[in-house]
């Protein structure tokens, strides 16, 4: 498949594939080991971006538009791990167009899946057998309930009429650097390698894609992003503070006619969480039946027994949720992280040869629980900035200032005290969030700072109870298997581990004893479960083929023992409505 991408990428692009000349990354920079040194296949374009997600494409597309306007032109490659555009992409989702107005002003004329208004919007207090009204503090006007996997799908389609080259089923696996160590393109990962590191048949050595500029596009927590954030130390001379993030777990079900409102908005705080985890809920009612249903649980927990996806279960008993699924179908689920560090967590995008876009860097706005139009807006604005710095010759720093100009900087410093106000538990975050709102409008003359990072606010087993779960009725919530299934989750079984342990020595000496196992709770998929050895010890067994690619494993181990790493492109998820 890799030469048929090179021969088909050349063809349409007219772009000589000189043999390729390899340029190692300092050890501080190896994205991941390479298993054989053969050499690879190199494709050079203008620029490079890694993910064909919303931040992604509006990069691509907006890249294409300057072109035009100014009668030149840049080579533009996308590059989506996926199987194919959207298959990992999953969001609630509310969509703000504000981004999309700016990118295709026509798209209300050009067929886009956003077809359902906010209709009405709802916020509910749960206790475990009522729900109370509040006065919702969303302003969805003018927004739209939408898939963001089918969007991505529609603005693919957008950038290839622009002459964008998007290529799903490709994982870039390493940054390439050049001599000076300028982030000079990335490659894809090797095909055909068994477990035990030996060729397969169908081994195919990994692509090179040269790009004069590198934009990484990869969603929360990417795997490149995070390596070139840590090793340029982005963060520290960007707003300074940790990341902090939040798994939301997802369902698409089909429903009852006479229970469908197309264009309903509900957000739902309280029960089933604890007054110390903070979270919520969504209902989102779309088109055809359909309504997304979902919990966010913020990943500095504090309980290790407590299991987001049984969390998701026993949320969907209650009794006003219930009885709107009841008579219904699932027809997809799915998990992801999301960042909420927010404006406190913002890092200088910008490195040696390229930036960072997107929930790559971390734009959402936690009150508001959208991000896909300030991912956008990031895209836009370093595209900008990439097209005078490879025309004009300026410099990508451009993106940076201009990205504290812009819409995105005073949206997040507004809405920047919100998700740290619950670290104090959640009747105080509610009445500093009230207060943060009404009376100083986000314009408060404090910042407030973030606790732990989200691995080590994870407390010990023998400070906490067991949580009991209720077991699946399989009419309304389901076991882990049934819902991996509507996932169309697929991996090659017979390849390296693409999680891997740094100290395989630490979930049998640390992370069972202290903590009870958390691997076996916090991951939605169970991938991680214990089983008993040949002589009855309890073992770490790793399932990599249930991977959703939510990237909670390398966030929330305690001792940051598990690295994230990407599988075989085509790997993962299959997403068509989250």
């Amino acid at each position: 498949m890799h030469r048929v991408l090179r021969a088909a990428a050349a063809a349409a692009a007219g772009i000589a594939t000189a043999p390729a000349r390899r340029h190692r990354a300092p050890s501080w920079g190896a994205a991941t080991a390479r298993w054989f040194s053969a050499e690879r296949e190199a494709m050079s374009y203008d620029v490079v971006i890694v993910g064909a997600g919303p931040a992604g494409l509006a990069a691509a597309i907006r890249l294409k538009q300057l072109c035009r306007a100014a009668d030149t032109d840049l080579s533009v490659c996308v590059l989506e791990k996926g199987a194919e555009v959207g298959a990992h992409v999953l969001s609630g989702n509310v969509f703000e167009p504000r981004a999309l107005d700016e990118l295709i002003p026509k798209w209300r004329q050009e067929d886009a899946p956003i077809r359902v208004p906010v209709s009405s919007d709802k916020f509910w207090m749960l206790t475990k057998n009522k729900a109370w009204t509040l006065p919702s503090p969303f302003d969805n006007k003018g927004n739209y309930v939408i898939s963001l996997s089918q969007l991505v799908r529609w603005m693919s389609v957008k950038a290839e009429e622009l002459g964008v080259e998007v290529y799903p089923g490709f994982a870039a696996s390493e940054i390439l650097y050049d001599e000076n160590q300028i982030v000079a393109g990335v490659a894809t990962n090797d095909v055909g390698i068994a477990k035990d590191g030996s060729k397969r048949e169908t081994f195919q050595p990994g692509v090179e894609l040269r790009g004069r500029i590198t934009l990484l596009a990869e969603g929360c927590r990417g795997s490149l992003s995070e390596n070139i954030i840590t090793n340029h130390k982005l963060r520290e001379s960007g707003q300074g503070q940790h990341q902090t993030y939040a798994l939301g777990i997802k369902e698409v079900w089909e429903i009852e006619e006479g229970k469908h409102k197309p264009g309903s908005v509900v957000h739902t705080v309280g029960w089933p969480l604890d007054m110390k985890t903070y979270g919520g809920s969504f209902l989102y009612h779309l088109d055809d039946r359909q309504l997304a249903i979902g919990l966010v649980v913020a990943l500095n927990y504090r309980n290790p027994f407590l299991s987001p996806y049984d969390e998701f279960q026993k949320f969907k008993q209650h009794p006003a949720i219930r009885t709107l699924l009841e008579g219904g179908t699932v027809l997809q689920y799915g998990a992801r992280t999301l960042n909420e560090g927010g404006f406190q967590s913002i890092p200088n995008p910008v490195f040696p040869g390229g930036a960072i876009i997107g929930c790559s860097a971390g734009f959402l706005n936690v009150p508001k629980i959208k991000g896909s139009h300030t991912a956008m807006k990031s895209g836009m604005l370093a595209a900008e900035a990439t097209f005078k710095a490879l025309v004009e010759g300026s410099s990508m720093d451009l993106y940076w200032e201009n990205l504290k100009k812009s819409w995105i900087w005073d949206e997040l410093y507004r809405a920047r005290n919100y998700r740290p106000a619950f670290e104090y538990g959640f009747i105080p975050g509610m009445a500093l969030s009230a207060v943060e709102r009404y009376i100083f409008k986000g314009k408060s003359p404090f910042t407030l700072k973030h606790g732990k990072p989200d691995h080590e606010a994870t407390e010990m087993a023998n400070l906490h109870l067991p949580i009991s779960y209720p077991k699946p009725d399989g009419q309304v919530s389901f076991d882990v298997p049934s819902s991996l299934y509507r996932s169309n989750t697929n991996h090659e079984h017979d390849q390296p581990p693409h999680l891997r342990l740094r100290d395989p020595a630490v979930p049998e000496s640390v992370n069972l004893p202290q903590y009870a196992g958390p691997e076996s709770r916090y991951c939605p998929a169970r991938v991680y479960e214990y089983v008993s050895d040949e002589n009855g010890d309890p073992k770490l067994h790793i399932n990599a083929q249930n991977c959703l690619h939510c990237k909670a494993c390398d966030i929330k181990d305690p001792k940051q023992n598990i690295e994230w790493t990407v599988p075989e492109g085509g790997g993962g998820p299959g997403y068509t409505v989250m």
